[in-house]
């Protein structure tokens, strides 16, 4: 009767140890003694409770690792996001990711980190998957362990990635298939610099995250690809853009681009209260260089008169070429104050230096006019470029070489 009424006084014990089990509170006093029938159930409830602790621990781990994942975009950031985190579930020193071609026929290997000093796998070492022992990995779908890796390469001595992570210092590792929509991407490499490192826990674990890893990972891959190839549009269309608003001769803004900023130059100018200053040149002679010299050395004359000019100004986005010989130069706030100084030290830059040709020496001099705006309000670009052309008129008239200026009220 005794050992019976001690049995029943447990019972309600037992029964409150479950319920609190059911409620999540896993650290329950349950009674074993004495260990009789009743005694051995609470030794079973003990051992579930820590069963059910470590199984909760490990889920709140996963669910903190796939919040963690979850918020990188690019492909570097969730596996780098990887390498942070799977450390809280599965033990590794180094971790590296590999991708299969399209016909599943060469696996590539892309990224990789490493605690170790030494990393001899580089992105882009690409292994053939014919007769590979990955090969089983791919096609079974379930992580592979080698806790020896020295035993191991001395059994398969072709492998040479074997033989290149074991000289970083790679022991074991545990080798875990990716695969999105049931079609294999690739794999994850996880591996320590200590033997016997990995247990069937750790494949398990790996099992329970592999599928959203492996959607994460390819909606990562595919969102990079995209992002790049949109890299390469955006940067394709920046270079079109150049090109139209460039002259291929000279590389200078063009007719329509350096008008385009002397308009832009001048709405400012207007809503700031600015002085604005066009100047336009002419090389001096330039038909007796293309008679005399011939084409290609005419070309090189304007190339050399061109860089000479961008050279003398602070923002060389301020230079074009105007047509043929001919450029324009927009000088806006303070430059504009001294537009006739900027203007002589370009005309001096050009003339002191001939140009070498053939071993023949080609003289080159430049003819500027400047119009001068102080009140930009009712002016308009062709009304400048009209008075700049006549300030031009004006220097060549005078000989050439110079500077001429016309003064706009």
């Amino acid at each position: 009767m005794g050992s019976e009424a001690e049995s029943d006084k447990r019972i309600p014990v037992f029964q409150s140890a479950v319920q609190q089990l059911r409620e999540g509170n896993f650290a329950v006093d349950i009674p074993a003694e004495p260990l009789d029938a009743v005694g051995y159930l609470g030794l079973e409830l003990t051992r579930l409770a820590e069963t059910l602790e470590q199984n909760f621990e490990e889920s709140r781990k996963l669910q903190h690792i796939a919040e963690q994942l979850t918020s990188g975009l690019f492909l570097d950031d969730v596996l780098e996001k990887v390498f942070q985190t799977f450390r809280r579930v599965i033990p590794y020193n180094r971790l590296a990711a590999a991708f299969l071609s399209d016909d599943k026929r060469h696996l590539t290997h892309y990224w990789g980190r490493s605690d170790g000093e030494m990393v001899n796998i580089p992105p882009g070492y690409t292994a053939s998957m014919q007769g590979s022992s990955l090969q089983v990995v791919i096609e079974t779908g379930k992580p592979r362990i080698i806790n020896d890796l020295e035993r191991y390469l001395e059994a398969h001595p072709a492998s040479e990635s074997s033989r290149l992570v074991l000289a970083e210092g790679v022991r074991s590792s545990l080798t875990c298939p990716l695969i999105a929509h049931g079609k294999p991407i690739g794999l994850l490499f996880f591996s320590s610099f200590t033997p016997n490192t990995y247990e069937n826990v750790h494949q398990g674990v790996f099992l329970r995250l592999a599928v959203q890893l492996s959607l994460l990972v390819e909606k990562s891959r595919l969102y990079q690809q995209l992002y790049e190839v949109n890299q390469e549009l955006l940067e394709a269309k920046r270079i079109l853009q150049d090109q139209a608003m460039h002259d291929e001769l000279t590389g200078l803004y063009n007719r329509r681009a350096i008008m385009g900023l002397l308009e832009t130059r001048l709405s400012r100018a207007r809503r700031e209260g600015l002085p604005l200053c066009l100047v336009m040149i002419d090389i001096d002679f330039f038909k007796r260089i293309n008679d005399g010299h011939g084409h290609l050395v005419g070309d090189r004359a304007l190339k050399a008169v061109a860089d000479r000019l961008s050279r003398g100004v602070r923002d060389y986005n301020r230079v074009g070429r105007y047509g043929g010989e001919e450029f324009l130069i927009v000088l806006d706030g303070e430059d504009a104050e001294v537009a006739e100084q900027i203007a002589e030290r370009l005309r001096a830059a050009v003339a002191e230096e001939a140009l070498e040709e053939c071993g023949q020496r080609v003289k080159l001099t430049i003819s500027l006019g400047l119009a001068l705006a102080p009140a930009v309000a009712e002016l308009d670009p062709l009304q400048l470029l009209a008075v700049a052309d006549q300030a031009l008129y004006d220097a060549k008239q005078n000989g050439r070489n110079q500077v001429k200026v016309r003064r706009m009220a």
